[in-house]
């Protein structure tokens, strides 16, 4: 096939149906609490992302009892992931870190664990324990790259460069760790070319999954403030399909895309308003190959 696909790649990891639930672990950012920024990254609101049982208010426990509750109406049998999402999920000392797994491991059908974070809030210590952590649970590491362009990085107040990036999934790589990578296409200041040049280098990386993501401008961010005063080019959906095509012709055929599209909520999206769900813009993609002959590589 022309891409290795997410879904059918978890399947083969387990002998039943999972499903990825949410948990707002009451993380922050060192780009929220000062130690590197207080404004975030131009781009980011956390709740774009969270479902409604996501809340740091709650028990790690009872946001992973409700999650499964709302899944379990569909797939009674389902298995299911707990997914570190909101803010950086090792930004904490390690006897926290421990402490807020394990409990979300201790809940009845939770077979694993997908913990998202940012490159530069990994240490060492915290690496060797997850290696541990590998070796008797399901483990997926998601780090969030954003962007292989150094200048890009800079101007979404991102606070790291991409050499951390590298470094920090060469490392968990090196541990074993099953590893995945979050990009961002169409930041500012990227033109098609920078995108398809940053595609060979991220598929460089020893990562296992990646997840593309378009821009999108968010109300009341950093970002929202800078395309008001001074609009910038944000895809239409037929030219991100056109562009994610190119990108991923690009990229090792061993690598497992697990997103196109991100899709917050409607109503604090100021662009680009597509209308779509992920799956429809999935068929689309999927369609637009086969139209082109690109089914195999």
């Amino acid at each position: 096939m022309f891409y290795k696909d997410y879904s059918h790649w978890i399947r083969e990891q387990f002998p039943f149906r999972v499903q990825k639930i949410s948990v707002d672990a009451a993380f922050s950012c060192p780009n929220r609490d000062g130690r590197l920024s207080l404004g975030g990254c131009t781009f980011c609101d956390n709740k774009t992302f969270n479902p409604s049982y996501c809340d740091r208010g709650k028990s790690i426990t009872r946001q992973l009892e409700e999650g499964k509750a709302f899944f379990a109406k569909k797939y009674p049998e389902m298995k299911y992931l707990a997914y570190f999402q909101a803010y950086s999920n090792t930004y904490a000392p390690l006897e926290e870190l421990k402490r807020k797994y394990e409990e979300a491991l201790a809940v009845d059908d939770v077979v694993g664990l997908v913990i998202g974070t940012r490159p530069d809030c990994v240490s060492d210590e915290a690496l060797d324990y997850l290696q541990q952590l590998n070796q008797r649970t399901f483990l997926i590491v998601e780090y969030g790259i954003e962007s292989a362009n150094d200048n890009t990085l800079r101007r979404i107040n991102r606070g790291h460069t991409f050499d951390c990036s590298r470094q920090a999934i060469i490392k968990a790589h090196q541990r074993g760790i099953i590893t995945c990578g979050h990009i961002i296409l169409g930041l500012p200041g990227e033109d098609e070319e920078e995108m398809l040049h940053q595609a060979s280098t991220i598929s460089q990386l020893p990562l296992d999954i990646l997840k593309l993501h378009q821009l999108q401008i968010i109300k009341g961010t950093p970002l929202a403030k800078e395309y008001e005063a001074h609009p910038f080019h944000v895809f239409s959906a037929e030219e991100y399909v056109n562009l994610v095509i190119r990108y991923v012709s690009k990229l090792r055929n061993d690598l497992v895309l697990e997103r196109f599209v991100s899709q917050s909520p409607p109503n604090m999206v100021i662009a680009p308003k597509w209308g779509l769900k992920n799956h429809e813009f999935t068929d689309l993609l999927n369609k637009r190959i086969r139209e082109l002959g690109y089914d195999h590589r």
